[in-house]
């Protein structure tokens, strides 16, 4: 890729699940663009390249976490890690965006020109040591909202007398050999539910230490009803079949437990008890909040509930007090023996990768702007961040955010234009971060770098599928929070 002699007219940024998606919806829908990816790492996937832990697979059903334009052809309902890198792989492969990517570059800073209506990117690459520069019309970010260098580690104390293994489930060790020793895991989170029945297959024993429980749901590891329809209709109709069944069930739990939030509860701990029997200290499985105030925890098969049954592990609930020579000491004055500690802790949140965003010069801080849809930010020209759900798939705020880019860029060649911006009115802006009706711990403490919530639409993220379908696909591109910018010689977004 010659960086200084071409313009661009979309640069994504991030070759995982979003970006390969973005890159996808770009070359159905706008084949004529020039468009290329950077990726900071040295392969494609995200989130499931970087995550090697053992036994790491979605926290969502397949047919709703794939993508809307080339389905998830498996019977299994949650995918292991590894399969799920290879079908964002075979994507970008059968769409031809794969060789559109350009890896091992970390994008330092983005500064938009009014007066040359092009985004400048400056962008460090690992392999050479040095500084590189490229141009694009438009720009989109898909880094999602957690930062690769490191997860989230609260200070333990007493960490530095403990004389075990002690790993974060975000740097797992290639070469880490649990077996046959104890193991504690730290967390009570999607990372840490799955990591307890992972590793008890093979360690001494695995506690779960957590400080306050989470709901957990089981559901099948096997789609038994698309398996017997798979018998008598077309494959491609059972899935679609599958995945609009799995959308409404997913919206359904989620709105039961906003309305009905004393009835879901007593569902969820219901079920928990039914898997472990009526003799189980239910309290480690009742949370203190109301059902999806966090994400809800789901295990296939209720592999969790199996390795406890057997004796192989167990769920302690707790305070640290302090780690040990051997393991960890909890305010209650019980002793947690350790080789190996697993700090499933969370995640550290970054929004933009960390990159630095201005407009001719001024400082564009995601902090402090509001986000237009839920897809372009205040202020900012020609610039799309594509964020996912928190109460449902990713995948499915992400495909209706990509598609909302090609209509934009669509309307904007069809009409002149070479620039949009989104002004938000006076007062606008709220105190809380879009992701706000999470009280999960990784969220509060990030809510001071995601974009705030806004008052009214369009300016409010709704989480809502529904309402986002109409906002995004049907809706009119034109609207008067929308400032385009005619063509002035600067060239077409389409040649």
């Amino acid at each position: 890729m010659d960086h200084e002699a071409s313009l661009l007219d979309v640069l994504i940024v991030g070759a995982g699940l979003s970006g390969i998606g973005m890159a996808c919806h770009l070359a159905m829908d706008q084949p004529g663009l020039k468009v290329a990816l950077v990726e900071r790492r040295a392969a494609m996937g995200g989130t499931w390249d970087l995550f090697r832990y053992p036994g790491v697979r979605s926290d969502s059903d397949m047919f709703t976490f794939g993508y809307a334009f080339r389905p998830w052809h498996a019977l299994d309902v949650m995918a292991d890690g590894e399969s799920i890198r290879r079908y964002v792989i075979d994507t970008a492969r059968e769409y031809g965006v794969a060789d559109k990517i350009h890896y091992g570059l970390k994008v330092v800073s983005a500064s938009w020109s009014s007066e040359g209506r092009q985004w400048r990117l400056r962008l460090f690459d690992g392999t050479r040591g040095e500084t590189r520069v490229l141009a694009c019309r438009f720009l989109v970010v898909c880094t999602g909202y957690y930062n690769y260098d490191r997860g989230y580690l609260p200070a333990f104390p007493g960490i530095g007398l403990y004389q075990g293994q002690c790993v974060h489930p975000q740097q797992w060790p290639d070469d880490l050999d649990y077996r046959g020793r104890r193991v504690v895991v730290i967390g009570s989170g999607a990372t840490a539910v799955t990591l307890v029945p992972a590793l008890a297959g093979q360690a001494a024993h695995v506690t779960m230490l957590q400080r306050s429980p989470t709901y957990i749901l089981s559901l099948p590891r096997y789609d038994k009803i698309s398996a017997l329809l798979g018998r008598v209709l077309p494959r491609p109709l059972v899935f679609r079949m599958a995945r609009r069944r799995n959308i409404f069930l997913t919206r359904l739990i989620y709105k039961a437990a906003r309305r009905w939030p004393d009835k879901v509860r007593a569902f969820l701990v219901n079920g928990v008890r039914r898997q472990l029997g009526p003799d189980t200290d239910i309290r480690h499985f009742t949370p203190a909040y109301p059902p999806w105030d966090q994400r809800l925890c789901v295990v296939p098969d209720g592999d969790l509930f199996a390795a406890i049954r057997s004796g192989k592990a167990s769920v302690v609930t707790g305070e640290i007090e302090t780690f040990t020579q051997h393991g960890l000491r909890l305010r209650s004055g019980e002793e947690l023996a350790a080789d190996i500690v697993v700090t499933a802790t969370g995640l550290e949140m970054q929004t933009l990768g960390g990159m630095q965003l201005d407009v001719d010069g001024q400082p564009r801080m995601m902090g402090e702007l509001v986000t237009y849809k839920g897809v372009l930010l205040q202020d900012t020209p020609n610039f799309a961040c594509i964020f996912g759900y928190t109460n449902a798939p990713w995948t499915l705020k992400a495909d209706l955010a990509a598609a909302y880019v090609c209509r934009l860029l669509a309307y904007m060649r069809d009409h002149g234009a070479a620039v949009v911006t989104p002004r938000a009115p006076m007062g606008e802006r709220q105190d809380e971060s879009i992701m706000a009706t999470l009280t999960s711990g990784y969220v509060q403490r990030g809510a001071s770098v995601l974009p705030k919530q806004g008052r009214d639409l369009p300016w409010r993220v709704l989480n809502n599928y529904e309402r986002d379908r109409e906002l995004l696909l049907k809706q009119p591109v034109q609207d008067q929070a929308l400032e385009f910018g005619a063509m002035e010689g600067g060239g077409a977004l389409v040649r």
